[in-house]
């Protein structure tokens, strides 16, 4: 059977499954088992697949992700970013679109603790929507920068879907993990710019209003106490494996205790904070893992099946420039984002591109950065984006779900811009991992 056919097949299985309403990792694993049995074998294929599960599991590069699971938990539960947010507040004074800004500085210390878009969204939704509303917002800027900030969670790291994408794609977690950091910074400094001059030159959009002055000492005191600990934390995660002197594994680890300690000088470490962060943390990464489960058996499948050569021949084989073809790659990303959430995309993308990356000579890490992007996009791209659900449940009863859609374009604009940026200028991405120890 020609591999055109066998892939329009695997595909087309996995659609009808879905919409059939099953679990997308359970239907990965019936079409990927039904594959196994049927292309490589049958009992034989089985054994193969039970052999692939457990290599792609049993690997060391996966013990991050509890860890950085457990991270977020702990930050989330014990509730410290308030008082950091408290304390970012007292600095913003009257600039325009002051808690627009404020919702972008928080989503980047979060992201600092938590790799989770649907949880920061959550957390900035619940503590400045209510605010936002009070003080005359309107819908696109009390609902968009929370909606831009939290692919924040996904695109600085230390995050989750980062562990799973390395994992799917097979490259270093620790490298892409340092390649994000400066396209997740440029995406906040982007989205302050756009909020500030909005907000300059449409103020009805986010009507000023009177804030107190606050005396410097103040401001400094709350500097030291809730936001400089913060460092504390990202040397932990980021320091120590930029440095060469922690794996990620390890620095996961080390990230995971000084969160803790974090949450334990704010008096927020309670015995029910880490009951909650430990049972939420085992859920989490069971399913996760039966993802990966799910993702191995799909890879050994198309493997097997010749369709990941076959595309790579067809890919490479195009008449275009090699960049032309990564492009093309996104741009279907960009059009799964708008139907599916964004781990199926990564389980059904990943294991043919990384192939026709490979073969065209690109860097797999500055590929990867972009996927992540690309990913993050897929959490707010209309109309089922998870976070775009997320921020609906948070926001006020009067709110649509156009109204939510309208809010998050601009944001998904900045972020296609960015991608552009490092399709054009690669340093952006690479530069850090290549300084790394």
């Amino acid at each position: 059977m020609e591999w055109q056919l066998l892939g329009m097949l695997l595909l087309g299985g996995l659609l009808v499954l879905m919409a059939f309403g099953l679990e997308v990792i359970v239907a990965f694993m019936v079409i990927g088992i039904i594959g196994a049995y049927f292309l490589m074998g049958g009992h034989a294929g089985i054994n193969q697949v039970v052999l692939s599960i457990r290599d792609s599991l049993g690997t060391f590069s996966l013990l991050p992700l509890p860890l950085y699971i457990l991270m977020g938990e702990v930050s989330f539960q014990s509730g410290i970013m308030p008082r950091m947010l408290d304390a970012l507040d007292k600095w913003l004074g009257r600039v325009p679109g002051r808690l627009g800004l404020l919702a972008v500085g928080g989503g980047t210390m979060f992201a600092t603790l938590s790799g989770s878009g649907m949880a920061s969204a959550a957390m900035l939704a619940s503590t400045l929507t209510p605010e936002m509303e009070k003080r005359g917002y309107a819908k696109s800027m009390s609902l968009g920068p929370i909606l831009g900030s939290a692919g924040l969670a996904i695109m600085i790291p230390p995050t989750g879907l980062g562990v799973i994408m390395a994992s799917i794609a097979q490259i270093s977690a620790g490298r892409l993990f340092i390649a994000i950091i400066i396209p997740g910074i440029l995406m906040a400094v982007l989205y302050g710019a756009y909020i500030f001059l909005r907000c300059r030159f449409q103020p009805s959009v986010a009507p000023a209003y009177n804030v107190p002055p606050t005396p410097i000492s103040e401001k400094l005191l709350g500097t030291v106490r809730y936001i400089l600990p913060l460092g504390f934390v990202i040397f932990m995660v980021l320091g120590l494996m930029f440095l060469g002197i922690a794996t990620p594994t390890e620095s996961a680890a080390m990230g995971t205790l000084a969160t803790m300690i974090l949450a334990l000088f704010s008096k927020r470490l309670t015995w029910k904070v880490i009951s909650q962060s430990f049972r939420r943390s085992v859920d989490t990464t069971g399913i996760v893992i039966f993802i990966l489960a799910g993702a191995a058996i799909f890879s050994q499948v198309l493997v097997f099946s010749g369709i990941g050569v076959g595309l790579t021949k067809f890919f490479v084989g195009l008449p275009l420039v090699p960049i032309l073809i990564i492009v093309a790659t996104q741009i279907l990303v960009l059009i799964l984002g708008c139907f599916i959430s964004t781990v199926p995309i990564m389980m059904i993308t990943l294991p043919i591109y990384m192939p026709i990356v490979y073969q065209l000579g690109f860097d797999p890490v500055w590929f990867g950065a972009i996927m992540l992007l690309n990913s993050e996009m897929a959490t707010t791209t209309p109309p089922f984006g998870t976070v775009l659900f997320t921020v609906k449940g948070m926001a006020p009863a009067n709110t649509t779900m156009q109204d939510v859609y309208l809010a998050a374009l601009p944001f998904l604009g900045l972020d296609v811009v960015v991608m552009v940026l490092m399709l054009i200028f690669p340093q952006l991405t690479l530069w850090l991992p290549r300084l790394m120890l």
